[in-house]
C-alpha cells in the first residue's frame, strides 16, 4: 500500500483533520447565509448552529425556544435567522408574520420539513409529518372524522372510559395514596385512543404495562442516540434515507402495524362497522363511501401502510398531548385551591341540569373550565414551536426580504405564550385571560398551542373534549393537592420534545 508519508496512522490522521477543517470551513461558509442576505441572525457556534449538542442537552427544548424569541424579541426584530448544524433557519417573531405564514400565505408554507422514510419506516409517513399534494388529499379525506357528529358518536366511549378513571381514584383515596397524574391520565387517554383509532379495549388501569402503554411511551423516550440519528436526517435527509433512519423504532411499528392489521382484518371479514377512527380509514381504503357524512369515493385510496400511519399519529398524539395537557392542569389547580373550588362548583352546577350525568352537550356549557385549560395550555403547550418550509420563494409583505425555497421557518409557540405584551405576569397562572372579552382584545396568534391555519391540529375538539371527560371524572367529587414528591418549581424535562414535567407531578387526593 503507497502512502503520503510511509506511515498508514499518520496518513489517517491527516485525513481525519482535513475533514474536519473542511466541515468547519464550510459550516463557517454556511453560517453566513444571514449576513449575506442582511437579515439580523443569533449568533451560531460551530457546529450545533443556535441549538444544543444532542448528545449533551441541558435545557428543554421549550426553554431554548423561549430564549431564542426572548433575545430576539429584545433586539426589536420581527424575523431573524437561527441555524441548526447546517440548516439556515428563520425564526418569526412578529405576530401578523406568523398569519401570514401560518394561514393567509399558506401556499408557500405547506410542507413541515419533517423527515419522513415512507420506505423503511411506514408509520412515519402520517398527516403530521408529510406534504405536498399528499397531505392535502389525506388531510380532505380525514377531516370528517373529527365533525360535531362524529365526536358525538364517539363521545360515549369516552364517557366509559371517565367511570373508570373516577373509580381508580376512588380506589386510590380509600389506599390512602398519592398519584403520579401524568402516569394515570395517560392510562386514561390510552384507553380512549385506542377504542377510538384501533376498536380494542387496552384495559390500562387494570394492565398498567400493557403493550399499547408501554409502545405508546417508549415513543416519547428518546435517547442521546435517536436525538442524533433525529439531527442527522433533519438535516441531511437524503443521508438519513440511505442509512435507513427511522422516527419510528422497529419494535414499536411492528406491534402497531399488527394491531391494525388485524383490527382491519376482523370487520372486513365480518362485516363489523365502528363509529371511530378507524372506521373513516377504511372506508377510504376501500374507496367507499362512509356512513352520516363521512369519506366520499374519489378513486384515490389508502394501502394499509398508510391507513396504520395514520391510526397510529391520531394515537400517539391523542393520548400524550391529552394526558400532559391534564397533568398541568391539575398541578395549577393544586396550587390554586380557590381556582380549583371555582372549577368544581361550575362541574356541579352544569351536570345537575343533566341528571348529574357527563354528556357531550353538558361539557360544551363548561366555559370556566375551557379558560383554565386554555391557560395550562398558555403555560404549558404540549409542543413548543411547530415548522414549516417554504416551497416557493416569498416576499415577506413590507419587508426587503425573500425567503428562499427550502428554507425552514419556526413558529415559536412558547415564545408568544411568554410575551408580556400580550400577557402580563405571563408566568402567573390566570384564567380570566381567555374570557371572551379578553381573548377579543388580544391578537388571535397570541394563543396557538394546536398551531394554525390548515394544518392546524386536526384532533384538537377531541383532544379537548377527553380533557374535559377526564377533569370532569376527577374533580366533581375529589380534591387534589401537591404531594411532597412533586418538584417545586416544576423543571421541565429535555428527555421528550413533548413538554414534560421532570419527575413526574404527584397528587394527593381528598374526598370533597
Amino acid at each position: 500500500m503507497t502512502t503520503f508519508t510511509g506511515n498508514v496512522l499518520m496518513d489517517a490522521l491527516a485525513v481525519f483533520i482535513a475533514l474536519l477543517l473542511a466541515i468547519y470551513a464550510y459550516l463557517k461558509w454556511t453560517y453566513q447565509y444571514w449576513a449575506r442576505k442582511n437579515v439580523p441572525y443569533l449568533e451560531p457556534s460551530i457546529p450545533f448552529g443556535n441549538f444544543s449538542n444532542p448528545l449533551n442537552i441541558k435545557e428543554s427544548i421549550s426553554d431554548r425556544v423561549k430564549n431564542m424569541y426572548d433575545r430576539a424579541r429584545a433586539k426589536g426584530y420581527k424575523f431573524c435567522g437561527l441555524y441548526a448544524l447546517a440548516s439556515p433557519i428563520g425564526l418569526i417573531v412578529d405576530l401578523d408574520l406568523a398569519k401570514h405564514v401560518m394561514t393567509k400565505d399558506f401556499s408557500h408554507f405547506v410542507d413541515r420539513a419533517n423527515f419522513v422514510n415512507g420506505k423503511d419506516d411506514p408509520l412515519g409517513a402520517h398527516l403530521f409529518s408529510i406534504g405536498g399534494k399528499k397531505w392535502r388529499n389525506l388531510r380532505i379525506k380525514v377531516t370528517p372524522t373529527f365533525t360535531s357528529g362524529k365526536l358525538k358518536a364517539m363521545f360515549q366511549t369516552l364517557a366509559d372510559c371517565g367511570v373508570i378513571l373516577e373509580k381508580f381514584f376512588q380506589e386510590t383515596f380509600e389506599k390512602e395514596e398519592s398519584v403520579d397524574i401524568k402516569d394515570v391520565f395517560g392510562r386514561f387517554t390510552t384507553d380512549i385512543i385506542g377504542s377510538c383509532a384501533f376498536g380494542l379495549e387496552c384495559n390500562s388501569f387494570k394492565e398498567p404495562n400493557s403493550p399499547f402503554r408501554v409502545y405508546g411511551q417508549k415513543v416519547f423516550n428518546l435517547t442521546k442516540w435517536k436525538i442524533l440519528e433525529f439531527a442527522i436526517a433533519s438535516n441531511f435527509p437524503a443521508l438519513g434515507r440511505f442509512l435507513k433512519i427511522r422516527s419510528v423504532d422497529k419494535d414499536i411499528s411492528d406491534f402497531f402495524m399488527k394491531v391494525v392489521e388485524d383490527a382491519v382484518a376482523y370487520r372486513e371479514k365480518n362485516n363489523v362497522r365502528r363509529n371511530d377512527v378507524l372506521q373513516l380509514l377504511i372506508d377510504i381504503k376501500n374507496n367507499k363511501e362512509g356512513q352520516e357524512g363521512g369519506y366520499k369515493g374519489d378513486g384515490k385510496t389508502l394501502n394499509m401502510d398508510e391507513l396504520a400511519a395514520q391510526c397510529f399519529v391520531f394515537f400517539i398524539a391523542g393520548f400524550e398531548t391529552s394526558s400532559t395537557t391534564a397533568t398541568f392542569v391539575l398541578y395549577e389547580l393544586a396550587t390554586h385551591q380557590d381556582i380549583q373550588d371555582k372549577v368544581r362548583e361550575e362541574i356541579r352546577t352544569v351536570l345537575a341540569k343533566h341528571d348529574n350525568k357527563i354528556t357531550y352537550d353538558s361539557l360544551s356549557e363548561l366555559t370556566y373550565m375551557r379558560q383554565v385549560i386554555d391557560e395550562a395550555l398558555r403555560m404549558y403547550p404540549p409542543l413548543s414551536f411547530v415548522n414549516r418550509e417554504c416551497v416557493e420563494d416569498y416576499k415577506v409583505p413590507g419587508e426587503d426580504l425573500v425567503i428562499e425555497k427550502g428554507t425552514l421557518i419556526f413558529i415559536p409557540i412558547v415564545g408568544y405564550h411568554y410575551d408580556k405584551e400580550y400577557y402580563d405576569n405571563p408566568t402567573e397562572f390566570d384564567p380570566d385571560r381567555f374570557t371572551e372579552e379578553n381573548k377579543k382584545a388580544r391578537h388571535p396568534y397570541a394563543h396557538i398551542p394546536f398551531g394554525e391555519g390548515p394544518r392546524v391540529c386536526i384532533g384538537e375538539r377531541f383532544g379537548i373534549m377527553q380533557t374535559k371527560v377526564g377533569l370532569t371524572s376527577i374533580l366533581r367529587n375529589f380534591r387534589v393537592t401537591l404531594n411532597k414528591e412533586t418538584q417545586v418549581p416544576i423543571k421541565l424535562s429535555f428527555k421528550s420534545f413533548i413538554t414534560t414535567a421532570e419527575g413526574g407531578i404527584w397528587l394527593n387526593i381528598e374526598k370533597v
